[in-house]
Formats: C-alpha cells, structure tokens, sequence
C-alpha cells in the first residue's frame, strides 16, 4: 500500500481520537449537550451532537487531499448543506418534509457534481437487457445545465437519501453506527484499490473516513460518554452513497456493504406499512432489529458484535465475488436478516423498560 494511503489515515483517527477527546471537555461549556429528559431518561446530560467534530474533520482533509473542481465542490456543499440542518434539528427538531427535502437537495447537489451513474451491470443477463441496464436514455434539457440524464438524477437522490436515512435509522446503540461506517470505508477503499475500480485517490478518502469513524468509534461504544446525533449518523451515511456512487456506481457491492442497516430499514417500513401505520412514527413495539434484540435480553456489546460480523463477512465478500454471485450473498444476508427479526419479534408487553436500557432515544 503506497505511503499517503498508510500514514493519512492514521493521522486522520489520530485527530479524530483528539478532537473527540476534546469535545468531551467543551461541549459542556459550550452548552452542547443532549436532552435525557426529553426520552424520560434518569442520567446526566452528555455532549451532543458530537457527529459535528466527524463532519468538520473530514471538510479538513478532504479539501486539502482534492483539487478544487465541481465534483469536490458539490460534495463539500452537500456535506455542509445536510450537517447544518442536521445540527439544527439535533438541537431543535425540524418538520420531516423539510428534512427530507434537504436530503433532496443534497443528492441533487451531488448529482450536478459529477456522480451520474449511466448503467448498471445486469446480473440476469442471459435472461433479458443485455449485459447492463441504461439510466441515461431518458434525457431532459434545462436550461443552464444541459441535457440532465433523468432516471440517473432519480437514482442519485434516491439512493443518498436511502443510505442517510438507513444508517441514521440505525443508530439506537452508542457505537453502533460508527462500527458499520468504518466497516463500510474500509471495504470501499479496498475496493477502489482493486483492478476493477482502480480509484487510488477515491481509496484515499474512503481510508480516510475510516480513520475518522474509527477515531469516533472509541468514544461512542456502550457508556454514553457522547452521542453523534442525527448530524453524525447521517454524514456517514451520505459518504457511505457518495463513495458508492463515485466507486461505479456498484450497486450490488453496496448493499453487501450496508445491507445490514438497508434491510433492517426495509423490514421496518414493510411492518409499519402491513400494520396501516405511518412509516415516520416509530412504534416501541415494532422497531428496529437492535431494540427487538434488547428486548430478548442481549447486551449492546453482543448486538454490536452481530451487526459488525455481519458487515464484515458481507463487505469483505464484495471485494471478490462477481454479479451474479453478489445477488446471491444479497439473497443470503437479507434471509439472515428476517431470520433474526422473526427471532425477536416481541411478544406482549415486552417493550416495557427498552427506553430505560437503550440510554438513547429510539429512531423514527
């Protein structure tokens, strides 16, 4: 591995560990702290959104690592533009449509960047298609900025807001998210160094985040010494779309990448919307796999390691599989998945205490 790609993001978790370190004394006097009693929770107030310390860091490296262009400006605007509202609503909750309006338009910022994925291999192709499905045939002029390919846009904002929101949705355990995030770099990088990919800079950035995810790891795991808020979890998730989509747009590498978090998402939504209910409001009863696994009587370190084996053995799977043998391992994970939420679905009255055990709120 060349020299940049080894001591770069070593200084990056060396960073992050310090800057954590040090948000740890000045939230406090600073007055960032989150809201227990919001939740019912009998404990202290800690730092929050410590996610901010995450965003700031890699804003520094990476204008410093990248030549200034469109594709660096637009992921640095996309970055500040979901960090600020993010921020806001940590410290005063926004209306849902306004938030998902700015996911929105931060995949849209991204989209005019740069990220326009045109094809995607088709892994039935023996079948019908060809051997890949086009996205750019459909194209629509607007005026100042050309001829906008538009299920390739429609695929950008989907998916950016699908990454953001699957990671965000996850993060009901301290370190639950950061663990995932740091799995899901590394594997990017490791992919961007591979001859099918051949990105070096983009692995760069990938080892990077890694490092700064892992630098945040150490202060997040179970304790509650801080919480990296919506802020946090949702710049992961939205590096976590971008890198994909800047990878080559591998679809089916990122979902054995995030699968865990994409199908626990999945399997929320379908309950919520089989059960006539709202797919924003959160039902402690029915939430995500995580909570179902507290109840069962698992510890937060226990339901950590699960979900970081399962990212792990998936994303180191990406690295060598092909299409067709990446559907498969899609398959095989999302079988795990509801294997694991019929083990823990709850059974009446068991959502008594979960708010108290959990020590963060539970998400939407």
């Amino acid at each position: 591995m060349p020299t940049p790609l080894l001591w770069t993001p070593l200084l990056a978790f060396a960073a992050s560990v310090i800057l954590h370190a040090l948000a740890l004394k000045l939230f406090p006097r600073w007055g960032l702290l989150d809201f227990p009693e919001r939740y019912g929770y009998a404990r202290p107030r800690i730092p929050y959104p410590t996610g901010i310390v995450s965003v700031a860091l890699f804003l520094a490296f990476f204008l410093c690592l990248e030549r200034w262009n469109a594709q660096t400006g637009s992921v640095a605007a996309a970055v500040i533009l979901l960090a600020t509202f993010s921020f806001i609503d940590d410290r005063t909750p926004l209306p849902p449509l306004l938030r998902a309006g700015v996911q929105a338009v931060a995949g849209l910022v991204i989209f005019w960047g740069g990220a326009q994925v045109y094809s995607f291999t088709n892994p039935f192709e023996h079948l019908a298609g060809g051997a890949v499905i086009p996205l750019d045939r459909w194209r629509l002029t607007v005026p100042l900025l050309g001829n906008i390919p538009v299920w390739s846009a429609v695929f950008t904002v989907f998916w950016i807001g699908l990454t953001t929101n699957a990671l965000n949705w996850f993060d009901g355990i301290p370190g639950q998210v950061p663990v995932l995030a740091t799995i899901g770099f590394l594997t990017i990088g490791f992919l961007s160094l591979s001859a099918r990919v051949d990105q070096p800079s983009l692995a760069l950035i990938a080892f990077v985040l890694a490092g700064i995810g892992g630098g945040c790891l150490l202060f997040g795991l179970p304790g509650n010494r801080m919480v990296i808020g919506d802020t946090g979890a949702m710049f992961f998730g939205l590096m976590l779309g971008v890198l994909t989509i800047y990878s080559g747009g591998k679809v089916a590498t990122a979902f054995l990448v995030l699968g865990v978090p994409l199908v626990d998402f999945a399997l929320v939504i379908g309950r919520r919307i089989l059960k006539g209910k709202s797919i924003l409001k959160g039902d402690m009863r029915d939430e995500h796999l995580h909570h179902r696994l507290l109840r069962k009587g698992w510890n937060r370190g226990a339901i950590i390691a699960l979900t970081a084996g399962l990212g792990t053995l998936f994303g180191i799977s990406a690295l060598f599989f092909s299409t067709q043998e990446k559907i498969i391992a899609a398959a095989v994970l999302f079988l795990v998945m509801l294997g694991l939420s019929v083990y823990s679905r709850p059974r009446e009255g068991s959502g008594k205490g979960l708010v108290e055990e959990t020590g963060t709120p539970p998400q939407p």
